[in-house]
């Protein structure tokens, strides 16, 4: 079936001024998505550890991420030095937007010491810290590893310790965003890619707080699900957007665009749980000519 122009326009204002959008019909929805552009709703954003210059500053650094096009960098924490992080923003003019908590994978919340639980926590609480300090908005965590216990132990363990810093993060207006990872939690490490993100879904919920959402990954599950999908079953909880590429049928990560992750699928998915924010690049990086080419990959792959 085809609409011209005219009929289509008609249509579409018939069923805006009835409420009754979500009953367009599915070919006329996959023709409205790929009309829209998802410029002027992410923000690129990378790891400070992609920026690969030899020798040079904390200024240098912001410097040359701002001139390969992007607008904001996450920096590490616990590690992070406050005051030199808060002169190269004021010197280079891009911002923090979040941090990575730099211990999540030694010290987690999953594991059964409880020193070392307590350990996560504290972790954490200067991470939120640190990340109110210079301006952020965003903690990324990895919340544990499978291999400290069965799920019924440390799902419930996890969600204790994590929900224990809750209070700051509300206080200091800091979301703690979980990333999805290759942690044999949350998903069948052993699996296909027809999986799906109930179990995230489950875990952030568990939480039933506004300070705990996704940092979703768009590279790192592709060998295990669709990734539009995911997004569109994650909804508002995507709070941030990590990329990579990844490629199934050789079986490893990639550039970004590169692989055959479906980013057509991910721009649709993303319009229509209507994600405005922050999308971090996590890839090799080097330096200014190699950050150029990273912000670039980006622009492709999400149309902006």
């Amino acid at each position: 079936m085809s609409l011209s122009p005219y009929d289509r326009r008609n249509f579409l204002k018939a069923v805006t001024a009835l409420g009754a959008s979500s009953v367009l019909p599915a070919f006329i929805r996959a023709e409205h998505h790929a009309s829209v552009s998802l410029k002027g709703r992410l923000y690129k954003t990378l790891k400070i550890g992609m920026v690969k210059i030899p020798d040079a500053s904390l200024v240098e650094k912001f410097i040359a991420a701002k001139k390969a096009g992007f607008r904001g960098i996450e920096m590490n924490s616990p590690g992070m030095d406050v005051a030199e992080t808060k002169a190269a923003i004021a010197a280079s003019g891009l911002p923090v937007d979040g941090t990575v908590c730099s211990t999540h994978w030694k010290i987690r919340h999953t594991s059964p010491d409880t020193s070392v639980r307590a350990q996560a926590l504290e972790n954490l609480k200067t991470a939120i810290r640190d990340t109110r300090a210079v301006g952020g908005h965003t903690v990324l965590l990895v919340v544990g590893h499978g291999k400290d216990g069965p799920v019924s132990e440390i799902r419930p363990r996890s969600i204790e310790n994590i929900r224990q810093a809750l209070p700051l993060a509300a206080e200091l207006g800091i979301s703690i965003v979980i990333e999805n990872v290759w942690n044999h939690f949350l998903y069948n490490h052993e699996g296909d890619s027809t999986q799906s993100a109930a179990e995230f879904v489950s875990y952030v919920d568990s939480f039933d707080s506004p300070w705990v959402g996704m940092q979703f990954d768009i590279g790192n599950h592709w060998k295990y699900g669709a990734m539009g999908d995911w997004i569109r079953q994650l909804g508002k909880r995507v709070i941030k957007l990590d990329v990579k590429g990844f490629s199934r049928q050789q079986g490893k990560f990639t550039q970004i665009g590169e692989g055959d992750i479906d980013f057509a699928d991910v721009r649709k998915a993303l319009l229509e749980i209507d994600y405005h924010g922050w999308v971090a690049a996590e890839v090799k990086g080097g330096g200014l000519e190699e950050l150029k080419t990273i912000s670039k990959q980006m622009d492709q792959a999400f149309g902006i």
